[in-house]
């Protein structure tokens, strides 16, 4: 799996993951857990997974969304 944003922000990682359902890109949110250890105030932030080989798909996703600053590097990139 290749990490495609990481952020502290809810509202993002909501629409992101509706982006991806939609577009019927199977992803991860990763590090929900850690809520519970930073007691729900957002301090870590969550990392949003897919696929490798439907990485490049989520990743013209995001752009075309407008949301290309958030995505992280590219592996190699």
């Amino acid at each position: 799996m290749e990490e495609l944003i990481r952020t502290n922000d809810l509202v993002l990682i909501s629409f992101v993951e509706a982006l991806l359902r939609d577009s019927g890109i199977d992803h991860l949110v990763a590090d929900q857990a850690i809520s519970a250890v930073d007691g729900s105030i957002g301090i870590f932030p969550r990392r949003i997974l897919v696929d490798s080989d439907r990485a490049d798909a989520a990743r013209r996703l995001m752009v075309d969304a407008g949301l290309g600053a958030e995505l992280r590097s590219a592996p190699g990139g």
